[in-house]
């Protein structure tokens, strides 16, 4: 099975959009490790590294964006949303600009840096922002389609790219994404497991367990998790019961609780929500750490088992 980094695919797909699109990339300093640099060596007129000052970054953006330029500012998105994120709140999204922040290495799973670099705060942070978009692509197929719709889109966005290699489990010529949309990659009628990033293949794996066992799972891709998709939600919830939700970042604000505000509001059903149990991460191998943090495809298993009991 290939594999791909979710930020390589940033990194090609920003190249190769860049040839028949006339925006700008800013960097912090990081583009070896965002993968900016491959669009820096392709079009280095339209590149700048800001240098560590990611509250600038997001200023410059903003500035340039209000002269009618595309801009994408990337960093790591402990970085992007934690040191800059009265920039983005106040400078990009309260006056709407069309500024696209790309933000790499989210969650627990990037490894050894620990917790001081491992995002968990990033999408509750840019959810609660008004008009922010949120996205967070499962493979290197829909990352590379979350920075279409992004160039396309008029207004912010937040993209969340991560740093492990994960299988591409998108076919390129078939595959369609749509923001507010989510994907059912999965068909199952005893539950649904609703993921994101890193996630939704993990929780393909422990529905492919599943299934040896008797348990029908069925799973979503929610790759938009701003604006989310409600009618999805919905129909999973009333057709299966009980709905799990998986991601790589805190259980609050994220994810699991965009989806129980959905819900609440329309259709209470049994909920379980797996993700980093609002701890702060710690250094690791990304298996080590996936294990240590209950997040991959046994810790689906058993999260399933204990909302199936209840």
């Amino acid at each position: 099975m290939k594999k791909m980094s979710t930020r390589e695919a940033y990194g090609r797909a920003i190249t190769e959009f860049g040839a028949t699109n006339q925006f700008f990339v800013l960097d912090a300093d990081l583009s070896k490790a965002t993968r900016t640099d491959i669009f820096a060596k392709q079009f280095p007129s339209r590149f700048f590294n800001m240098g560590i000052a990611e509250c600038d970054m997001m200023s410059t953006a903003a500035g340039m964006a209000t002269c009618g330029k595309k801009v994408f500012a990337s960093t790591f998105a402990m970085f992007a949303t934690g040191r800059a994120y009265e920039q983005i709140r106040n400078s990009i999204a309260y006056p709407k600009l069309n500024v696209k922040i790309a933000a790499t290495h989210g969650g627990v799973l990037i490894g050894p840096d620990g917790g001081s670099h491992q995002c968990i705060e990033d999408i509750s942070l840019m959810r609660t922002i008004p008009g922010m978009v949120v996205l967070a692509p499962a493979d290197a197929v829909e990352a590379r389609a979350v920075v279409e719709a992004a160039i396309e889109y008029d207004g912010p966005v937040y993209m969340r790219f991560g740093r492990s290699d994960v299988p591409i489990i998108y076919d390129t010529e078939n595959f369609e994404f749509k923001i507010g949309k989510g994907k059912t990659v999965l068909e199952g009628n005893d539950l649904t497991i609703i993921a994101i990033g890193d996630m939704v293949y993990e929780a393909m794996e422990a529905a492919k367990h599943l299934k040896e066992e008797g348990i029908e799972a069925r799973v979503i891709d929610m790759c938009s998790v701003k604006p989310i998709d409600i009618d999805l939600i919905i129909k999973a919830a009333n057709e299966t019961g009980r709905i799990v939700t998986v991601e790589d970042h805190n259980i609050i604000g994220g994810l699991g609780s965009a989806v129980s505000e959905v819900l609440a509001e329309n259709c209470p059903v049994s909920l379980k929500r797996i993700g980093i149990m609002d701890v702060f991460g710690r250094s690791g191998q990304v298996k080590e750490l996936a294990e240590y943090f209950g997040i991959n495809a046994k810790a689906i298993i058993d999260g399933v088992k204990e909302l199936l009991v209840k």
